[in-house]
């Protein structure tokens, strides 16, 4: 069994984040490549984001810290810490309103 503190992960990336030119930090926490659930903390400086992608399988973002918007077509979700975002089918993109971190967790398929 393994324990880790995602609040202290966060800050670490926030850190990173503001420090980098892309504006991002990010830690995989658990998997990988070879399995099918991966969760990753992600930090953005605020007014960075992940530009449009798709989504590789079922896919949920929660809010650590800041605020973020979650983006789909003309569609968006704004969420704040503890609101958990189910990342739609569809190609999206993920803005940070204000200095953020998410977990990103994705269940690909195969």
């Amino acid at each position: 069994m393994e324990k880790l503190s995602l609040t202290a992960l966060a800050r670490q990336q926030l850190k990173i984040a503001k420090d980098a030119t892309s504006g991002r930090g990010a830690h995989t926490v658990y998997g990988g490549h070879e399995h099918t659930l991966r969760q990753t903390v992600i930090a953005l400086a605020a007014g960075r984001a992940l530009d449009d992608h798709s989504n590789p399988g079922e896919a949920t973002v929660q809010v650590l810290h800041g605020r973020v918007r979650l983006t789909a077509s003309d569609i968006s979700w704004d969420g704040a810490p503890g609101d958990l975002l189910i990342v739609p089918d569809a190609l999206h993109r993920l803005e940070a309103l204000e200095d953020s971190a998410v977990l990103l967790t994705v269940a690909k398929h195969r």
